[in-house]
């Protein structure tokens, strides 16, 4: 039963100390769905990898449009424009151009059910440690390098990790999964007051992650969609509670 487990549960620790620092970024910046929008990008560029290549060149695509993305919305943060509309017309566009890409392919729907949410129970080990080391050149990055940059040159960068990001992870856990990830913890810890912000992320998205693995192996349920289920249901309960009336 390890052999089951140790895969899923590593990839969901790794998954939730990432995106809970960038999540954090997000929420700074008020821009929730930028996510979304990078996900559904990298998400069309590996839809165009399947319809039209044979699956070759996938990484080299998912990538390319996930930092596509990643400019625009830099750009975009430094004109005078409703930053969140612009953001939603691009996730738009993603999802739209998957769906046409995919519309004449015989496995086009399975890989769009893959690409929003994947059974991670199945995940192989050896891509989940290729993406931990991504994300770990990432992190060395955010220590180093990051603080010294400014303005422009800052959202740049921090997009484009993100985008760096996104292409892994969308490819081991789907992009509703991502979402998930990269928001309901930083929200729910963002609004307690007992624990330091970035510790309450980890432990809460552990939580509701590992949780979900258990319950979607007993019940026989997907794996990915249980953890967005279940981490959505949690924190909307969550912030109701720590909330307070206007």
């Amino acid at each position: 039963m390890i052999d089951i487990f140790l895969p899923p549960i590593i990839l969901v620790i790794v998954l939730v100390m990432i995106h809970a620092w960038f999540g954090k970024g997000v929420l700074q910046r008020g821009v929730i769905f930028t996510d979304l929008a990078i996900a559904q990008f990298a998400a069309l560029g590996s839809a165009i990898s399947l319809g039209y290549m044979h699956s070759e060149y996938m990484y080299i695509l998912t990538l390319g449009f996930a930092l596509l993305s990643a400019f625009l919305i830099s750009v975009a943060s430094h004109r005078e424009l409703q930053l969140e509309a612009f953001i939603g017309i691009l996730y738009v566009l993603g999802a739209s151009g998957i769906m046409m890409v995919l519309a004449d392919s015989a496995e086009g729907m399975e890989h769009f059910k893959a690409l929003l949410a994947t059974d991670i129970l199945f995940t192989p080990l050896e891509d989940i440690l290729y993406s931990t080391a991504i994300y770990a050149l990432l992190a060395l990055v955010i220590w180093k390098i990051y603080p010294l940059t400014h303005g422009f040159t800052k959202d740049l960068l921090f997009f484009a990790m993100l985008a760096i990001t996104v292409t892994s992870s969308v490819q081991l856990a789907g992009v509703l999964v991502v979402f998930v990830l990269l928001v309901a913890p930083i929200l729910l810890a963002s609004m307690q007051k007992y624990f330091p912000v970035t510790l309450f992320a980890f432990a809460y998205g552990w939580f509701f992650s590992l949780c979900s693995i258990g319950v979607s192996y007993w019940f026989d349920l997907p794996t990915g969609y249980t953890i967005v289920f279940i981490g959505a249901l949690l924190t909307l309960l969550g912030v109701m509670a720590l909330s307070k009336n206007r």
